[in-house]
């Protein structure tokens, strides 16, 4: 059984980052909106980060559409006392109720790993709005 969720989302809460609030948090936290640095700022708060985020930054800097080292991913995800959550089969398996709102597959998974936590997002893709079901912190 799962814990009530509370009421603020200020306020003792888990939040999933997605990827770009990941990048804004450490390269560039002034891009983060007001309520996101909020939470993000709150030591009572869980941040986590998707696995699928760390793939998806690993990838890109293979591509080379991104500058990041590994280390320096780790200690960003450190510095943020935040928490990388595994990715399952139960993540997965959301994604076949997901409606094609969205057609990036690393957004995607993230956004079924949300709706199956249920938890919130924290991000600035105004498509994630889309998801009705999907909490959104921006």
């Amino acid at each position: 059984m799962r814990k009530p969720k509370p009421s603020s989302l200020d306020d003792n809460v888990r939040v999933l980052l997605d990827t770009a609030a990941l990048i804004y948090a450490v390269d560039s936290p002034e891009d983060l909106s007001r309520r996101a640095t909020v939470v993000l700022q709150n030591p009572g708060n869980i941040l986590e980060i998707s696995a699928i985020s760390v793939a998806e930054i690993a990838i890109k800097v293979g591509l080379g559409k991104l500058k990041v080292a590994a280390d320096v991913l780790r200690r960003a995800v450190e510095e943020l006392n935040a928490r990388v959550l595994p990715y399952t089969a139960e993540h997965a398996y959301a994604l076949f109720e997901l409606p094609f709102h969205h057609r990036d597959p690393f957004d995607r998974q993230i956004i079924a790993q949300a709706l199956a936590e249920e938890i919130p997002v924290v991000t600035p893709d105004e498509k994630f709005q889309l998801y009705k079901r999907l909490r959104v912190i921006w």
